[in-house]
């Protein structure tokens, strides 16, 4: 083993940590361990010199990744494919109440039908992956000093497969929402330009303020601004509300929905949110006048780019059949549980064990259905 002596650079540290000096430069290349992927020549027992090292405990990297996607996911079934949504694809219109204009010897005719204007649409698309896996328990007995330590190693390899799958289903999920996003400013401006004031259901929040107020704030700056987070917390509060109504103006479809304070899912991305927490709720006394309303956050809706920046967490890339959609600044979407989803799961693991090499082959498959429905209420809320 490998031993360093650091005396001197103890008595630095001290220095520093107590206030005796300024803080100076500390090399710790011969403290800080990198670790080697082999063991080297070099770990021999500092008595002898020639007795090699054990292993005298093995850590194994075993953390479950939980996920941070929406929560979209919906029910799987057993036989079938195809998932229908059956809804009324107009409201019943309503005729002269014959009670309140009787005529001596008029016939009043009870026997009509009236059929109800019923609409089904059909979802028959899966997507699938597996992540092929192979597990070796007698050739890596020799690498632990017991069953607890093998335990762990598999323990640590079944972890990471999880995770993958749970980064690969949220990128879908956030994927299924994109697409519906992509859609909705399509809807809005064919050309994809995304400026201007929007509708009511693509919603340019900065567009809105500076028309508003008569002020020229920039989709850079208006993060770190107090007087148009309030604003945007305005707005899409109002928008929560005036969704539990019943209208034709939120969904691309033109139908007539409303969406319960129940089914109402609010997305906002982590930058806005978190802008609302520092720049307007820290110092607002009657916070819950100016909270934005319970929402799940995102850190990114596509990917975070190589540096974080909102340029690229806040954008999306997609492509619809003919039509491409790039856009950025999308800062919240809302949405009814209807709109959108990921259905028909099927989430599970075959094997095979190989006689002639002794190892067990697994295949971890999931399978899923994604939708989205353009007669159900969404909205995005964007700054351009």
């Amino acid at each position: 083993m490998k031993v360093e002596q650091i005396a001197t650079l103890c008595n630095t540290i001290s220095g520093e940590v107590l206030g005796k000096t300024e803080v100076v430069q500390n090399d710790l290349s011969n403290v800080v361990d990198f670790g080697n992927e082999i063991i080297g020549t070099n770990n021999l027992d500092n008595y002898v010199k020639s007795l090699i090292d054990h292993i005298g405990k093995m850590a194994f990297v075993d953390r479950p990744y939980s996920g941070s996607a929406p929560s979209v996911l919906m029910d799987g079934w057993e036989f079938g494919s195809i998932l229908e949504k059956v809804t009324m694809a107009k409201l019943p219109e309503a005729t002269e109440n014959s009670s309140w204009k009787l005529v001596n010897g008029q016939s009043y005719d009870t026997g009509v039908f009236t059929a109800p204007e019923v609409s089904a649409k059909f979802y028959n698309s899966l997507a699938t992956y597996e992540i092929p896996m192979s597990f070796a328990e007698k050739q890596v007995k020799s690498a632990f000093s017991s069953a607890q330590q093998m335990n762990a190693f598999f323990s640590m390899i079944q972890t990471a497969i999880e995770t993958s799958m749970t980064v690969k289903t949220d990128g879908l999920v956030m994927d299924t929402i994109n697409s519906m996003t992509a859609e909705t400013l399509v809807d809005y401006n064919a050309e994809g330009v995304y400026t201007g004031i929007g509708n009511n259901r693509a919603v340019n929040l900065l567009a809105l303020y500076n028309a508003r107020f008569g002020t020229t704030l920039t989709p850079e700056k208006c993060l770190t601004d107090a007087q148009f987070i309030r604003w945007a917390s305005f707005m899409i509060g109002l928008y929560s509300g005036r969704m539990t109504k019943l209208s034709t103006l939120f969904n691309i479809g033109g139908q007539e929905r409303f969406t319960a304070k129940d089914k109402l899912h609010l997305v906002m991305l982590d930058e806005f949110a978190k802008a609302a927490d520092v720049y307007l709720q820290s110092d607002t006394f009657h916070e819950q006048y100016t909270a934005l309303p319970n929402a799940e956050t995102v850190p990114f809706w596509q990917g975070s780019g190589t540096s974080y920046d909102f340029a690229s967490t806040s954008a999306i890339n997609v492509k619809h059949g003919t039509h491409e959609v790039t856009a950025d600044g999308i800062l919240a979407v809302m949405f009814d549980r209807e709109a959108l989803g990921v259905s028909n799961l099927d989430k599970r693991v075959t094997s095979q064990y190989n006689a002639r090499g002794e190892f067990y082959n697994n295949w971890y498959k999931f399978d899923a259905g994604y939708f989205n429905d353009m007669n159900e209420n969404f909205v995005v809320f964007y700054v351009a």
